[in-house]
């Protein structure tokens, strides 16, 4: 059994994993920024109700991720998801920029990610095989040189680096770090005209985090397996 802390539970890719993980008998703190207001996800923790735990979370705000923490004292967690995320605002191009918008698409993206890591670091440091996971997107690699959407690419792209550093400090610690792209999923972010079901992506992110170690930690991963250009 596994101790799971996702955020951004609420509905998606989040949702998913924490189905699938509870179905398969791993233990799951779920996020949201109103766990009351998620139907699904309430239902979810009503079929397992000794695996399910709901806790509210706003990444963007320090004082909701340091009553996480707080929350969630003397437990240990195995492996921490960064889920939670938005597309940003609907004018983000280079062109015409929505700038408030765009800070709060970095703050969400790229901060909220780093919040929760740096918060939940000492649960992390109890767990004999310790992980964090970052929901990023391919969007976000620098090889590619498309600009629609550029302020949810550019935090993709910023998380990519945040986590590509967080984990060179926390090798020393044993804790292995895994970026990925989750696949363009049939969810509420990507559409009804996306390539591949949630389910498909989420076993897939599920494998890659049963196979991650300290010793293949630090890569930017396609839900599949292969890797991803930075």
């Amino acid at each position: 059994m596994t101790n799971y802390l996702i955020t951004g539970a609420n509905r998606g890719i989040g949702l998913a994993l924490a189905t699938l993980l509870a179905e398969r008998g791993d233990t799951v703190i779920a996020t949201a920024r109103d766990p009351k207001a998620a139907s699904e996800l309430l239902s979810l923790a009503d079929r397992f109700p000794d695996r399910i735990t709901l806790l509210p979370l706003d990444v963007t705000h320090d004082a909701s991720v340091s009553t996480l923490a707080r929350a969630l004292h003397g437990r240990t967690i195995d492996v921490l998801v960064n889920n939670a995320g938005i597309i940003g605002p609907d004018r983000q191009s280079t062109l015409d920029m929505d700038f408030p918008g765009f800070l709060e698409t970095l703050d969400t993206n790229t901060l909220g990610p780093l919040r929760v890591a740096q918060a939940v670091l000492p649960l992390l440091k109890k767990s004999g095989t310790p992980r964090i996971v970052t929901v990023s997107s391919m969007m976000g690699s620098l090889s590619s040189k498309q600009s629609d959407k550029i302020a949810y690419r550019t935090s993709k792209a910023a998380v990519n680096k945040v986590m590509q550093g967080l984990g060179t400090d926390l090798r020393k610690d044993g804790i292995a770090t895994l970026t990925l792209h989750p696949g363009w999923v049939r969810t509420d972010m990507g559409g009804s005209g996306a390539d591949i079901d949630v389910s498909e992506s989420t076993a897939g992110i599920v494998k890659l985090i049963d196979t991650l170690t300290i010793s293949n930690s630090g890569r930017f991963m396609n839900y599949d397996g292969t890797e991803r250009a930075w």
